[in-house]
Formats: C-alpha cells, sequence, structure tokens
C-alpha cells in the first residue's frame, strides 16, 4: 500500500499547485468481506479529481457526496457503506473522511524515508458512529522522525472514546532487473504497474537509458563485481536475465553475498543445474540457504510465451512468494480470500 500512499501524496502536491484542496477518504474498519481491506485510501480534491480507489467503484461515488460538507467546513466525518447489496462484498465498510493538507515537513520526511527504506506506521481515530466529528483524524508517524498529522496541525492524541486503526507500511516492494533486452524493458513496465519500485542493471558498455525500461526509477551501469549490494534488502527480488551465461553466472557469484528474497534465473532447467553446480564448485562452503531463494526457470506455469507473458509470469510467482501463498485458482480456495495473506 505504500505506493499508493506515494501517489496520494503526488496527487495532493498536484492538487497544491493548482490551489486546490484536498480530502482523503481511508477505509478503517470493516464488518464482513469487501473488495479491499482497511488501510486502503482515496484523495479528492476539490474538483471530484480522485486519486487511488478504496473499492470497486460503487463507493467511491458515496465518498465523493459525503466529502462536500469535509470540503466546506473542513471537519473529519465518518460514513459507512453496506456493501452486501451494491457490491456483492457481504460486509460493511467504516471510512474517515477528513481534510488533507500535510505540512511540507511531513512530505519531506516522508521522501526521506522512501529513500531509506524504513517502515513507518499510521494511525486514524475514529468512530463507528456515523456523523462529523472534529476529533477525528489520522497521523504519520516516522519514528524518530517525528509525527505529523495529515490536516497539518500539531500531532496529538485525542478522545479516548475513540477507537484507533494503526497501519504499519512498509518501503515498497524493490525489483532488481539485471539485463538489458527487451524482456527486461517487459518486466520493469509490468513490476511498475505493480507499484514496485525498479532498478536495472546493465553493463558500463550498454547503450540504453533509463527512459529505455518504462517504469523503472534507477538505471545501474556496473560491472557484476561492482553492483552496489546495498541497493538489495529483504524486501528485494532479484531477476537475471542478460541473455549470457557467463555475465548472469558472475552477476550470481556476486549476489550470494547479499539477502535478497527472491532470485529468478531464465531459461531452462538444466541451465539452472549447470548454474548452481558452478557456484558450488566456486564456493564450496556457501550457505545452503542461499538455494532456497533461487528459482528457475523464473516464473509461474501458465503457458507464457510472449516477453509481456513472462513478465506476467515472473511477477506472479516473485507475489505469491512474498506473500506466502501456493498459487491456485481462487475457486479452489476455501475460506475467505485474504485470509492470512502478508501485505
Amino acid at each position: 500500500m505504500t505506493h499508493e500512499l506515494k501517489q496520494i501524496i503526488q496527487g495532493y502536491l498536484n492538487a497544491r499547485h493548482l490551489g486546490l484542496d484536498c480530502v482523503l477518504a481511508t477505509v478503517v474498519d470493516l464488518d464482513g468481506s469487501s473488495y479491499r481491506r482497511p488501510g486502503v485510501r482515496m484523495l479528492i480534491n476539490e474538483h471530484g479529481h480522485m486519486t487511488g480507489a478504496v473499492s470497486g467503484g460503487c463507493v467511491e461515488k458515496e465518498i465523493l457526496k459525503q466529502s462536500g460538507t469535509v470540503f466546506k467546513t473542513g471537519v473529519s466525518k465518518m460514513m459507512t457503506y453496506d456493501g452486501r447489496y451494491r457490491l456483492g462484498c457481504e460486509g460493511t465498510l467504516y471510512i474517515l473522511i477528513e481534510k488533507f493538507c500535510p505540512s511540507q515537513d511531513m512530505i519531506t520526511t516522508f521522501e526521506e524515508i522512501l529513500e531509506s527504506r524504513n517502515t513507518f506506521i499510521i494511525k486514524s481515530q475514529y468512530s463507528r458512529e456515523q456523523g462529523e466529528n472534529a476529533e477525528l483524524g489520522s497521523y504519520f508517524d516516522f519514528g524518530s522522525q517525528g509525527a505529523f498529522a495529515f490536516s497539518g496541525r500539531e500531532y496529538r492524541i485525542k478522545g479516548k472514546e475513540l477507537k484507533v486503526f494503526e497501519q504499519q507500511l512498509n518501503p515498497c516492494f524493490h525489483l532488481l532487473i539485471i539485463g538489458a533486452e527487451h524482456d527486461a524493458s517487459q518486466l520493469s513496465l509490468m513490476a511498475a504497474s505493480l507499484g514496485w519500485d525498479v532498478t536495472v542493471v546493465v553493463s558500463p558498455s550498454s547503450p540504453q537509458v533509463l527512459t529505455d525500461f518504462p517504469g523503472s526509477q534507477k538505471l545501474e551501469k556496473t560491472n557484476p563485481g561492482e553492483l552496489n549490494l546495498d541497493l538489495i534488502d529483504h524486501n528485494t527480488a532479484v531477476v537475471l536475465m542478460t541473455h549470457s551465461y557467463v555475465k548472469d553466472l558472475e552477476y550470481l557469484f556476486h549476489l550470494i553475498k547479499s539477502q535478497p528474497c527472491y532470485i529468478g534465473l531464465l531459461g531452462p532447467s538444466n541451465r539452472r543445474e549447470r548454474m548452481l553446480n558452478d557456484l558450488i564448485e566456486k564456493f564450496p562452503s556457501i550457505n545452503e540457504e542461499i538455494f532456497d531463494v533461487m528459482f528457475g526457470p523464473a516464473g509461474l506455469n501458465i503457458g507464457a510465451e510472449t516477453p509481456q507473458e513472462i513478465a506476467l509470469s515472473i511477477c506472479s510467482e516473485i507475489l505469491s512468494i512474498t506473500r506466502g501463498q501456493e498459487p491456485k485458482s481462487l475457486k479452489d480456495k476455501i475460506g475467505r480470500i485474504h485470509l492470512n495473506t502478508k501485505l
């Protein structure tokens, strides 16, 4: 959800540049099931333009209608939405609508948190009772870097009778693509559409520029042994796709010093076995845990053939692994769709 919040902040900055006020709608509680879970948000500017969504479309129209009083008075309000007969989700949403005008200090700190890839918390004080309530509101808690109210006011805990929805937000998921061919470009585009931060690594002699990889935030031109491993953390997946066995192996030799959550190897299974054998031969005392995050051929078996389909297959595998889910048709899943799914 962090990537959605990035879009909301950008939407606010765009509106501020035009001199437009904004309100933010947050799903803070839920009875039953819903299209999205608590913590999803949507920004609305005073011209009615929306950034983000909290459901499939029906709820948004009602939120837009309800937001009118918040624009007019600046007083936060709660609304409920019973989706049992309109959404088909058999749930009731509790939605906090509040003025959104964060301070520049908050925006600067938010950007620093994203850059340093740290977690942060959002706390929303709410009531399950519908109507206006000046005590309602949300706050960013950046730990040692401070706390900031969404409304730009001083951060403070209010009425004890209010409920608190607390949400920890992790850094945006990071995909490191090593390769410069057309399929790398398609994988970058697919990953960006999922809200992932994308870094592409190519050789120093490569003619490619950042714009050759739609959706990517960084382009690193480096030799395998010089790759900056600080780019890789536990929330990073790596896909080796140089289409050169030697280059892939050289990068792999260097990557074992890091701890990504996923390493995807392009090519058939016998290529993977050869690569792993060469890896063990060079590093006989290698920590075998690294093999648990290596996947080759990369991707799920969905019949992918085109570069776009292969990108979908790889992203799907990464998502299933990071969410701790075994891929299957939802019709075969027993119980709620989102139960025990990691964010």
